[in-house]
């Protein structure tokens, strides 16, 4: 069972720059990716990532702006986010699948493994 535990959040102001980690132990994982939820919203897709590090997707509202990566030796998947907006205020949540896929999963529920989520509040 492997196990997800983010880090990075907190307040920043717009224009700032924060970096989400998600640190992966009990086992290993092939896809992963980051989700956000805002009060009132549905969990959506921020960015996602493949077994090899080399696909990478990214909801349109963020392009430009993030980057996901990994690292395999510390089983670690990270978002960096720049030029951030008030509108990215939210939970962001690690996830991690096993199966193997051609891409990256982007539906919530195709991930079997999810993180308690880090608050990431961007002020004007």
């Amino acid at each position: 069972q492997v196990q997800l535990v983010e880090s990075g959040g907190g307040l920043v102001q717009a224009g700032d720059s924060l970096r989400l980690s998600c640190s992966a132990s009990g086992g290993t994982f092939r896809g992963a990716g980051w989700f956000r939820q805002a009060p009132g919203r549905e969990r959506e897709l921020v960015a996602v990532i493949d077994w090899t590090g080399r696909k990478t997707l990214y909801a349109d509202s963020v392009k430009g702006r993030a980057t996901i990566s990994r690292v395999h030796s510390l089983n670690t998947v990270y978002l960096q986010m720049n030029s951030l907006k008030p509108e990215d205020t939210a939970v962001y949540y690690c996830a991690a699948d096993s199966s193997y896929h051609t891409i990256p999963p982007q539906r919530a529920d195709e991930y079997e493994y999810w993180g308690q989520g880090t608050q990431v509040t961007v002020s004007r």
